[in-house]
């Protein structure tokens, strides 16, 4: 797995993954609709610890800075 994520990235998607527990955990979100942004929390949080995003891959798509 080649990295196609920057820092930025990984911050964003790890800041987005604690406001959605936040909002589950307070019951701002429930039902089938938090059980959802709970598994999208999870894989956020899962992307940016390996820093590979396998969406961007079709797309060509990479946030990491290129070493010149």
């Amino acid at each position: 797995m080649k990295k196609n994520m920057g820092s930025i990235d990984k911050i964003v998607r790890i800041v987005l993954a604690l406001v959605v527990v936040i909002l589950y955990f307070t019951n701002v979100v429930s039902g089938v609709l938090g059980i959802v942004l709970l598994v999208v929390a999870g894989i956020f949080v899962l992307t940016s610890l390996f820093s590979f995003c396998p969406l961007y891959l079709p797309f060509g798509i990479s946030t990491c800075k290129k070493k010149v």
